[in-house]
């Protein structure tokens, strides 16, 4: 928190450049998770070092923690922390069959570079709905079974890549409508190249990206499977030649 915050006229082109970092930080790095299949999610605590390269130098850093808080309930949690802005995200989950069963979601981004912006989700499986709040503005959804929030979906995807699934779609509640957000590994023995990213390695890796029917933006996701494939790298290329990329900083997988 800012014991006094700087209010500056940010141009509606800068904020265009700077939503994408944000959203690439605070979105994608949810594929951390580890999960051990049949056991099912083992607590973890992981950090990456995030940059963004077109006209505009930035860099931020995030962590990610996954704690049990018994009885298959568990909460995630995201610190996001940029020159330009703070996140905070997170979800309480219940883990059953290996699936994510989302209870409780909370976003709010704050910064004196953009406008703040909170998001609220609750989910009332009994009922069938889910109600919530994004801008001040409420909503209500009719829930179908399997209907997932913007982090329960990212910690199933990285458990259904462990399973060795190649070919992944999930129907993921945000901002009051529910979209499908599909994936595919592309490569079983992938490095990361120079013209992936500046630190490549020649490490063998599994290479999934997003997959877009209609847009000329990639993202792309190098997971390890030596190391219960924990997201190492990830790089996303807007249609402009702009370059958002995450790197692997530390990880802790708890027993």
């Amino acid at each position: 928190m800012y014991a006094a915050r700087r209010i500056i006229s940010v141009p509606a082109k800068r904020q265009m450049i700077l939503l994408p970092f944000l959203a690439i930080v605070a979105l994608l790095l949810s594929t951390s998770a580890r999960a051990e299949g049949s056991p099912g999610l083992l607590p973890f605590e992981v950090s990456y070092d995030a940059s963004m390269e077109k006209g505009l130098s930035l860099n931020g850093s995030a962590k990610r923690i996954l704690t049990s808080q018994g009885n298959d309930i568990w909460l995630y949690r995201t610190d996001v922390n940029s020159f330009i802005a703070d996140i905070d995200e997170s979800l309480i989950l219940k883990w059953k069959d290996d699936r994510v069963i989302p209870i409780r979601y909370r976003y709010r981004l704050s910064g004196f570079m953009i406008k703040d912006r909170e998001q609220s989700i609750d989910f009332d499986w009994k009922a069938g709905v889910a109600t919530g709040k994004y801008r001040g503005k409420a909503f209500q959804v009719e829930l179908e079974e399997g209907t997932l929030d913007p982090l329960g979906f990212q910690i199933q995807l990285h458990q259904d890549i462990r399973n060795g699934m190649r070919e992944m779609e999930y129907q993921v509640l945000d901002r009051g409508k529910i979209d499908s957000e599909r994936f595919a590994v592309v490569n079983d023995d992938a490095g990361i190249s120079d013209s992936d990213a500046t630190d490549a390695s020649q490490s063998s890796y599994l290479k999934a990206e997003k997959i877009r029917e209609s847009s000329k933006r990639q993202t792309l996701m190098w997971f390890d499977p030596d190391n219960n494939f924990v997201l190492v790298h990830l790089l996303q290329v807007e249609p402009d030649g702009s370059r958002y990329q995450l790197s692997l900083k530390d990880v802790d997988l708890g027993d």
